[in-house]
This record gives structure tokens, sequence and C-alpha cells, in this order.
């Protein structure tokens, strides 16, 4: 198969040199230089160290040119540009399935990336997201990875989930698209709070509560968007949280950590050198539940603390002050 990743930071290269062991691939990217660059030493240096590209692995700035003849596509774009992304291949005429990286929910609108997709691409084309525990430093130096792949067609699944699966990365497939949506998006805005937890020595018990009852939140709000359940205790929400909120390569754990050490957030986006999603979801996440009639006070609080200018010790004395309750996902 031939198959394009759209998107060449640490995640899309990654997957783009794990696809390639089987397939053709060419990774794209946006800027022209950082596309020379990648041709001259066969890495990924921005990104991804100097892990080299095989002989299946091509690269290309030219959008159509990393088009032609396509399987289907990977886009690995920011969620802020997926949108964009989609407009732009269909100004190309190209009508293969899309399969989506990332993580979040679309700036303004607050939609999730699979209400994009139904918008730009309708509900007959096929479309999916890729989402898990899955740190691209790891997939990238072989190390066992699991992740799902939820599709609203089930032949494409098949092809997709086979096109994928193999060597150290396992893929397991699904039919719930929005609950994959979901816990993508919202993992994020957990592991900034668990950040926060930690960079304020508040230890393991505060971190254990702050991810169980984050996934309540996640459940809950994935609930109300027509989500399965079952889809929140699997690698794409417990799995996917769990390693946000504890692993050394989560960005949006640093950024939770740098926030309690009293940095200003321009000054940690500054430094951070990758996107964090969960900076930009949060607010919509904010804005969307309250449309939806869903209580998320970890996610107001992290909210409050990333565009309010809430203190981080404030917005954890304010969740630890909240009224005695029964414990409930729902």
């Amino acid at each position: 198969m031939k198959i394009a990743v759209l998107g060449a930071g640490a995640w899309g290269t990654a997957l783009a040199m794990h696809i390639s062991q089987q397939h053709q691939v060419c990774l794209w990217a946006r800027k022209a230089a950082h596309v020379d660059g990648m041709r001259k030493v066969r890495a990924n240096p921005m990104y991804l160290g100097d892990f080299k590209f095989n002989d299946n692995l091509s690269v290309e700035s030219d959008l159509g040119l990393a088009l032609q003849g396509v399987d289907f596509i990977v886009s690995v774009v920011p969620t802020c540009g997926f949108r964009d992304m989609l407009q732009s291949i269909k100004a190309l005429g190209v009508k293969v399935p899309v399969i989506w990286a990332n993580k979040g929910l679309e700036p303004v609108t607050a939609k999730l990336p699979h209400e994009v997709a139904l918008e730009e691409l309708g509900p007959h084309q096929a479309w999916g997201a890729l989402s898990g525990p899955s740190f691209a430093a790891e997939l990238v130096r072989g190390l066992p990875t699991a992740v799902s792949l939820a599709v609203n067609d089930a032949d494409f699944a098949k092809q997709a989930g086979a096109a994928l699966h193999g060597g150290s990365l396992r893929v397991y497939t699904s039919t719930d698209v929005a609950g994959v949506a979901v816990g993508g998006a919202l993992k994020n805005v957990m592991a900034i709070a668990a950040g926060i937890s930690d960079g304020m020595q508040f230890g393991n018990n505060a971190r254990a509560a702050m991810i169980t009852r984050g996934l309540a939140e996640m459940t809950r709000f994935g609930m109300a968007m027509a989500a399965q359940k079952d889809t929140f205790m699997g690698l794409a929400g417990a799995g996917d949280l769990i390693l946000t909120c504890t692993g050394q390569y989560s960005r949006n754990r640093e950024v939770g950590l740098q926030l309690a050490s009293g940095k200003l957030l321009a000054e940690i986006l500054a430094t951070l050198g990758h996107v964090a999603e969960g900076v930009y979801t949060a607010r919509e996440v904010v804005k969307r539940a309250q449309d939806l009639g869903v209580d998320m006070p970890i996610t107001h609080e992290v909210d409050q603390v990333l565009s309010h200018g809430k203190s981080p010790r404030d917005a954890v004395m304010d969740l630890l002050g909240r009224e005695q309750k029964q414990e409930s996902f729902n």
C-alpha cells in the first residue's frame, strides 16, 4: 500500500517510520526547509532525534505530490489546523479514507475531530481516529505500544487496522469514533491537572485521585456525546489518561509541572517546542460541557488557571473544598 502521513512532528514522524516497515509512505511537512533538512539527513532531528528513515519513506512539502496515488491518509496536524487540512485534501480532488491522530477540540467551534470530519467529508467517506497510550519516543525505538483505531466503515477498519498493525504496534479496532475522540481530547486537560498536583508535591494519593476523577469527567462528557461507556475503560480512555498523567514525555503534564513552579503560560509554551493540545482544549471543553449540562470540576479549574489567572494552589484547594458526594461516573 501507499500511505500519506500529514504532519512531521514527533508523532507523525514516528507513525510514518513505523508504517514504512511494511508499506510505501510519504511524510508531508508544511515547511520546505524542514523537508529539505529531513531529505539530507534521512531523519527528523528537529522533533525525533537521529532515528534514520528507511527506503520506503519519502518526504514532501507539496501536498498534491504527497497525496498522489495513496490508498489512505493519516493526518497528524494539530486540531486547530485539521479542518483546513481536510479542505485542502478536498480541493485537490482526493477522496481516499482519512485517519487522524490529532487530539483536542477545534478552537471557537468546540467541535471534536469526528464532527469536523463529518462536516467536511460527509458520512459516506471512510474516516476515523487513531488514539491511545503512545509516546513517539518509545514507538520509534520499537518498544511495545497498543492503540485504538475507531472507524465509521467496517471494511476500511479491517484494511487500515491490518496496515498499521505489526512489529511493536498492536492496533485494536472500534466503531466508537466519538468515544475515542473524546478520550484523546480530554486526557490532555487531566494531564495538566496531574502535572500541577505533582509540581506542588501533593503526592501519589492526589495524583491517583486526579486520574480517577478525571476519568469520571471524561466518561460523563463522552456519554453526553453518545459515546460508549466501555471505550473509557480501554486504551483510548484510561490507558491514554494514565500514560499522559504520569509519563516523562507528556507535554501536557510538563505544562502543569511548570505552572506549579510559578512560570507564566506564555513562557512555558515558548520553550516547550511541541504542541500541548490540552492548553487549547480546556477552554473549549468548558464551553461544550456547559451546553451539554455536564459537571466537569477538574476541567473547570484547569481552565481557570490557563485562561483566567487563577493560581494553581487555589484551583487545587477549591477542588478539595467541594461538597461531599456519592462516587459516580454518571
